[in-house]
C-alpha cells in the first residue's frame, strides 16, 4: 500500500487545498489477523510526509477516524476522554490520530460512528447496515441482534455536510485548523433498536427481532460495548445538527426504493 501511495503522490505536482483521507483497513477482524497491515494502512505516514513537503502548510487534512478509539465502558464519550481501544483496529486509529497531530499543522480528525445511508453510485463492496437489516427482515425469518452494544450512527449526508463545511471554512479563511470532533448522530442505539427502526418503517413484524448478548457470538475480535458519543463540540463548532436515526433510516429506505423504481 505504501509503495502504491508513494507512486501516486509523486505524480501529483500541485498542492491541493483539502485532502479527505478515508483510506483504511476498517474491518476489525481483518486488523486482528494482520496487525502490521492495519498499522501500515491506517496510519497515513506517506500522505502526511507528502503534505509536509509543501512549505506553506496550505492543505487542510480531513482524516476519518472511528468511535472505536474509546474503551466502551460508559455512555456518551467526549473528545477529551482517554482513548483506550480494545482491539487492533482501534489502536491503529489512535496511532493515526497521534501521528497526524504530532506531524502536521492543519487537520480535522473526525471520530465517526457507523455510517449509514443510500447505496453509492458505485456500490461499495460490503453490506450496508440499514439495507442488510431490511433484506433480512423482509424474508420473514427471525434474526438475532445484539441488545448490549451501543453506537451513535451517522447519516452519510450529515458526514458530507461536515466535510463540506470544514472545506469551505478552510478555503475562505486559511486560518490554522486543529480540530478533533466526535461525529455521530443524536441517538444512542443498539443493533436491536436499529432493526426495530427498520421494521417500524417497513411494517415488518417486530417479533422477528430476537435480542441476544454480544457475548454469545465469537467474532474473532473484541468489540467495545458502549461507544456512544457526545457530539456537543460538533454542534457548537460547525453550527449544525445531525439527523435522528429513525429519520435517516426512512430517508435511506425511500432512496433505495426510488433507485429501483
Amino acid at each position: 500500500m505504501s509503495i502504491i501511495a508513494n507512486t501516486m503522490l509523486c505524480n501529483v505536482n500541485e498542492q491541493p487545498d483539502v485532502v479527505v483521507n478515508c483510506a483504511a483497513l476498517s474491518v476489525p477482524r481483518a486488523c486482528e489477523v494482520d496487525p502490521t497491515a492495519a498499522m501500515a494502512i491506517n496510519v497515513p505516514s506517506v500522505l502526511v510526509k507528502w503534505l509536509s513537503s509543501f512549505s506553506n502548510g496550505g492543505t487542510l487534512l480531513i482524516h476519518l477516524s472511528t468511535d472505536q478509539v474509546y474503551e466502551g465502558t460508559k455512555s456518551f464519550y467526549k473528545e477529551d476522554d482517554e482513548t483506550l481501544p480494545v482491539n487492533v483496529y482501534g489502536r491503529s486509529k489512535v496511532a493515526a490520530e497521534q501521528f497526524i497531530s504530532a506531524n502536521y499543522s492543519n487537520f480535522a480528525i473526525l471520530r465517526s460512528s457507523i455510517i449509514y445511508g443510500p447505496q453509492t453510485v458505485s456500490p461499495v463492496p460490503k453490506s450496508l447496515p440499514v439495507q442488510w437489516m431490511d433484506s433480512v427482515l423482509a424474508k420473514g425469518d427471525a434474526m438475532e441482534f445484539f441488545h448490549d452494544e451501543f453506537r451513535c450512527p451517522i447519516y452519510i449526508k450529515d458526514l458530507v455536510t461536515i466535510v463540506w463545511t470544514l472545506t469551505n471554512r478552510w478555503i475562505s479563511g486559511r486560518e490554522q485548523i486543529q480540530l478533533l470532533l466526535n461525529v455521530g448522530g443524536p441517538d444512542r442505539v443498539s443493533r436491536v433498536q436499529m432493526a426495530e427502526a427498520v421494521a417500524h418503517i417497513r411494517g415488518y413484524n417486530l417479533s422477528l427481532i430476537k435480542p441476544v448478548s454480544s457475548s454469545t457470538v465469537n467474532r474473532g475480535v473484541k468489540s467495545p460495548a458502549d461507544i456512544s458519543m457526545d457530539i456537543t463540540r460538533l454542534i457548537q463548532t460547525l453550527n449544525m445538527s445531525t439527523t435522528a436515526f429513525r429519520d435517516g433510516v426512512k430517508l435511506t429506505l425511500e432512496a433505495e426504493l426510488a433507485s429501483t423504481s
